[in-house]
């Protein structure tokens, strides 16, 4: 009987370290950043009408149910972009970030780090890509398409603007902020 426990309980506490598989992706349950290990927050899929364009994951240190806790919280993050359209072209890539931190960081939109920033993204998007924005405890911001580095920043009111594109007061898509909030 005894067995049968231990045998329930690490079965239990091994589930919540299997990888999750959302619209034919793996989203891993840990990721490593910086030789820091980040655990799968939350998710969600990014819809425009009704295409889906892509799988967003946010990692984190902690658990974080609100946006203050990700924003504020010590600690990496990293939002991942597993796209599902089959290609959306760069400068609807573009337009779309600058939007999002028009919407919730207007206040950067002049800075240079956003105009380095937008101008990473180099290339379209297309269906199978991954794009991680990666967000280090000291506000570095790193872009990498498919594991290639697109351009790297320590501007930590970029890293704060990274991060509320996706969970500010008004955020790309307010089910996937949901989502990566750890929200059904």
């Amino acid at each position: 009987m005894m067995r049968l426990f231990v045998t329930l309980v690490l079965l239990v506490w091994s589930g919540s370290a299997l990888a999750v598989e959302v619209a034919g992706v793996k989203l891993e349950p840990q990721v490593q950043i910086g030789g820091e290990t980040l655990n799968l927050n939350g998710y969600g899929i990014r819809k425009k009408l009704f295409f889906k364009i892509y799988i967003g994951s946010l990692y984190t240190a902690q658990k974080a149910t609100r946006t203050e806790q990700v924003v504020d919280g010590t600690g990496s993050k990293l939002i991942r972009m597993d796209f599902l359209y089959s290609k959306v072209e760069k400068q609807k890539i573009v337009d779309a970030f600058a939007e999002g931190l028009a919407n919730n960081s207007p206040q950067l939109m002049n800075s240079s780090a956003v105009k380095a920033f937008l101008s990473w993204f180099d290339a379209d998007f297309i269906e199978k890509d991954r794009v991680d924005l990666a967000v280090a405890a000291d506000g570095t911001v790193s872009v990498t398409h498919n594991g290639r580095l697109l351009g790297s920043s320590n501007a930590p009111g970029l890293a704060k603007g990274v991060l509320l594109i996706y969970l500010g007061n008004k955020p790309a898509d307010e089910s996937m902020k949901e989502g990566m909030l750890g929200g059904e």
